[in-house]
């Protein structure tokens, strides 16, 4: 499905007069004049309407294939004509502590760009409105519209990042509470969440490294300063990622520390209660084996002196316990 087809002269939108599907007409007016490309924006696309926009635009059929397929990894490749990128788009559901993902696939040419999205995150209708303000940077060209869908992909790497520090700070405060909690699960769940930003984010670095140093053919050198704007954003995600991950580790080893402790403390517990069972126990016992030789056996206050015993042995270990803070 096309969501969005547009010529651009000199940082400019201009209106043609074709329809929106007659791609060959499209890139004609974007070859009328020096500066002027054509962005056709895509959502998840049929192998059939991307075949007609690679007949147009002279796209390499393994590039046309991942595009249509989806579930790469981050990635850029260079063909002859094109260069052929893949991006990971993220957005977070806070009721299931889950990170879902998308897909965007950029084919950038001198002449054209094509963004074919897959997935409901980033999407780029909102970059393209806010580039078209921006005519100095749209002048770029086709590098301007690579810059403009990293940026907005980095920027909601950067709001998935800080959403899941918000979870891991409630996951901190719970370890470390007084409460009894059982908090194992749910970082199991925020540290695999966490590898799926990571295995979106790592590979992305150095293809925006290769924009940077303006080493990318096709990629204008004087887009450098907005490709480092965008890896430094990059690499903000990249070390709170590694953050968050150890600081969920340490976690994980806190909670099962505080477990041991309780289990022991339990065990303190148990034992303290089977005390103060057992030794009157032992009492009753001694003085219930009615042997005829025994001490106090025929003494009128034998009875009351057995049942003061229990309750003052009872009593004294009771106060011990409380004092050593067993019980």
């Amino acid at each position: 499905m096309i969501v969005d087809s547009a010529v651009y002269r000199h940082g400019k939108r201009v209106p043609v007069d074709c329809h929106s599907h007659d791609y060959a007409a499209l890139r004609a007016a974007a070859d009328m004049e020096h500066h002027a490309f054509v962005w056709v924006g895509l959502y998840e696309p049929s192998h059939l309407e991307l075949a007609d926009i690679a007949a147009a635009f002279n796209l390499h059929d393994l590039a046309v294939e991942d595009a249509v397929v989806a579930h790469q990894r981050p990635k850029l490749e260079l063909y002859d004509e094109s260069i052929f990128m893949v991006l990971k788009t993220l957005w977070y559901v806070d009721e299931d502590d889950a990170v879902e993902t998308g897909e965007i696939n950029l084919f950038v040419g001198k002449d054209f760009v094509i963004t074919v999205r897959h997935g409901r995150g980033s999407q780029l209708k909102d970059a393209r409105r806010a580039l078209e303000q921006q005519q100095a940077v749209l002048d770029h060209g086709p590098s301007a519209v690579v810059y403009a869908v990293c940026d907005t992909v980095v920027d909601g790497y950067l709001a998935v990042v800080e959403e899941l520090q918000t979870d891991v700070d409630e996951v901190e405060t719970s370890v470390f509470s007084d409460r009894r909690t059982n908090d194992s699960t749910r970082i199991y769940t925020l540290k695999r969440e966490i590898a799926e930003v990571r295995r979106a984010v790592l590979p992305l670095r150095e293809p925006i490294r290769r924009f940077t140093a303006g080493t990318v053919p096709g990629i204008e050198e004087a887009s450098g300063p907005f490709f480092r704007d965008v890896g430094d954003h990059l690499a903000q995600a990249a070390e709170t990622v590694d953050t968050l991950d150890s600081l969920l580790s340490s976690a994980f080893e806190a909670h099962l520390a505080r477990i041991s402790v309780q289990q022991n403390d339990d065990m303190r517990k148990i034992s303290a209660g089977a005390a103060l069972v057992v030794v009157p126990t032992l009492i009753a016992g001694i003085y219930g084996m009615n042997f005829d030789h025994m001490p106090e056996l025929k003494w009128l206050l034998g009875y009351p002196f057995a049942l003061l015993l229990m309750v003052g042995s009872s009593a004294g270990l009771l106060w011990f316990f409380k004092r050593s803070g067993w019980l």
